[in-house]
């Protein structure tokens, strides 16, 4: 915290103005990769003055184009609120995270035991993955905790125990491949199945899903990846998903993506870590 007001004081000692007389306020983005322009318009706004008159002149000029409410207060305070957005759905999939893992161990379908649960009327547990990516979740939490570590123990925890997961799918994928192995009488073919951090979207920003497919190309594995949403890949080699079904041994859903859904994988050996595969 403090950025916009480091960043003030740097353009008030180059322009010779005044921080009253800048005008400088921070609002956080709150927009969704692949509706950036509609939700700019449509969403709630919080700006952040480094000064009241600050946060009006904010206010006045979001208010040219956007249709959500707008909320001022301190830059500070604007700085912290992005943090805990992101922060708050982190440990709340950490929640989910660690739900997967106690059901793995207990033969229990997780997103059964989640869809029961939610039918109570004050539940709402998300859906577990293969770790959290993308560039503020798996980012934010540790800005607050740097500013105050002895005061974060669950805010460090939820980020320790979805990076987990993700070391968790990679020791799954690498223990079923050595089995299949044995039954196969060669290396078996493990189709990892999306790249990006989230469904349908070509971001790869902090993606689990790209770290566990280069984590197993690296461990020597014989990996089919598929991202439907890209070209191709600067270090890995990707494959369509029909070559994909065709070729792979093992398929491990990692992303949600649409062109995942409704196949027909009859007798074939999945790992779904999205629940791409579950019936809706």
């Amino acid at each position: 915290m403090g950025t916009t007001e480091r960043l003030a004081q740097v353009i008030a000692e180059l322009s010779g103005l005044s921080i009253e007389q800048l005008h400088i306020a921070y609002c956080p983005e709150r927009v969704l990769p692949g509706r950036i322009l509609q939700e700019l318009v449509s969403n709630d706004r919080v700006i952040g003055g480094l000064t009241p008159m600050a946060a009006e002149v904010g206010k006045a000029f979001y208010s040219s184009f956007c249709q959500g409410e707008l909320h001022t207060t301190t830059a500070r305070t604007a700085e912290l609120v992005k943090l805990t957005e992101n922060s708050f759905r982190d440990v709340n999939i950490a929640f989910a995270n660690e739900l997967s893992l106690v059901c793995d161990r207990l033969g229990i379908n997780v997103r059964e035991l989640i869809r029961l649960a939610n039918h109570h009327p004050r539940v709402s547990v998300l859906q577990p993955g293969c770790g959290v990516g993308g560039h503020c979740i798996a980012v934010d939490p540790w800005f607050i905790a740097a500013e105050a570590p002895d005061c974060t123990p669950l805010i460090q925890t939820a980020r320790r125990v979805n990076d987990g997961k993700s070391r968790w799918v990679i020791e799954q994928v690498q223990a079923r491949a050595m089995a299949l192995e044995d039954q196969l009488g060669r290396p078996a073919r493990i189709g990892c199945l999306g790249l990006a951090f989230k469904p349908d979207v070509d971001d790869l920003r902090e993606s689990p899903a790209l770290h566990i497919t280069t984590e197993l190309l690296v461990a020597g594995l014989d990996v089919l990846a598929c991202e439907p949403n890209l070209q191709d890949h600067a270090t890995i080699k990707l494959h369509s998903l029909e070559q994909v079904l065709a070729d792979a041994d093992l398929l491990v859903f990692l992303v949600a993506h649409s062109p995942f859904r409704s196949l027909v994988l009859t007798g074939r050996m999945v790992f779904d870590l999205c629940g791409v595969t579950e019936p809706t």
